[in-house]
């Protein structure tokens, strides 16, 4: 089955040839596969995953830039699952002997088929069913979680996507990382200062498709008074109906934000001379947009 699946398997000892420098262990095997495109173009930074029979993860990685994907293994049988963007996941197993180089073949993946597009019009986020979540380091040890609960956003899709737009307004006061006293410094002076800065916002006319369900969505975010332009990278998970029947559209993305580009300065240093707060501000946003109500 997998010889169909992968081509003919090869039987070249790990000690020879093109992986005579390599060690492997006496009860050990070498697992290799080529991943390519429709058109025989190598894959390259394709995810794979080798699972042991019971479905349990042995190792994980990505392909080189030819594409190549090279594991050593204990001897045994294995699952190969080989997933990369854009294209439908590819799924075989193998059996690894000890000292034989187990050369799987070209991995031929095929263009996997695209979720349809909103329809042109004007749409609206949905609060109840998004979130604006960030993580902040803490200490160099810990990561903070923390969101923000009060925000609003129109898009307007255009018949090309790419030339549609988004304006998204959060409310600074309702960032929220579970502890009263940290969000309360959150909003002073030292940070956020919602008293003269009461609302974040980001307004994008920029939606380039990165290839497969990646788009890139950037606009200007204005922060504590700073603009800078701001690239989210978004996954489009496609259109879906919602309880009352109504026509949803989801995506996720992400960002980094660095605070001193926005004037967020405030730093303490702890004794060993580690920052209590970290520069970089991870941004993860789930988000559903729905058709905007007639008046509204």
């Amino acid at each position: 089955m997998f010889d169909r699946l992968f081509g003919k398997r090869g039987g070249n000892a790990a000690r020879g040839g093109p992986l005579a420098g390599l060690t492997v262990p006496s009860s050990a095997g070498v697992l290799s596969c080529r991943v390519l495109d429709p058109v025989h173009e190598p894959v390259r930074q394709a995810e794979f995953v080798v699972s042991d029979t019971a479905g349990r993860k042995v190792l994980a990685g990505e392909t080189d830039p030819y594409g190549t994907a090279l594991a050593t293994v204990p001897a045994g049988e294995y699952r190969l699952a080989v997933t990369a963007e854009g294209y439908t996941p590819h799924h075989g197993t193998a059996v690894v002997a000890e000292g034989v180089h187990t050369g799987l073949g070209d991995v031929m993946l095929q263009v996997a088929p695209q979720p349809p597009l909103p329809e042109p019009g004007d749409w609206e986020i949905d609060p109840a069913h998004s979130q604006i979540g960030f993580t902040a380091r803490h200490i160099g040890l810990a990561r903070i979680h923390g969101r923000f609960n009060g925000f609003a956003g129109a898009v307007r899709i255009a018949d090309r996507m790419e030339r549609s737009a988004m304006h998204v307004v959060i409310d600074a006061a309702s960032i929220d990382t579970g502890v009263r006293m940290r969000d309360d410094h959150l909003r002073s002076g030292d940070f956020l200062d919602v008293g003269k800065y009461p609302t974040l916002e980001f307004h994008s006319e920029r939606f380039t498709h990165r290839g497969g369900s990646r788009w890139a969505v950037t606009g200007a975010l204005t922060l504590h008074g700073v603009s800078r332009t701001v690239t989210l990278d978004t996954q489009y998970l496609g259109l879906g109906s919602g309880l009352e029947g109504e026509t949803r559209c989801a995506c996720r993305a992400t960002t980094e934000l660095h605070r001193e580009d926005f004037t967020l300065t405030w730093q303490t240093l702890l004794a060993r001379g580690i920052a209590a707060v970290g520069s970089s501000i991870s941004i993860d946003l789930d988000v559903q947009i729905v058709p905007k109500k007639p008046g509204s």
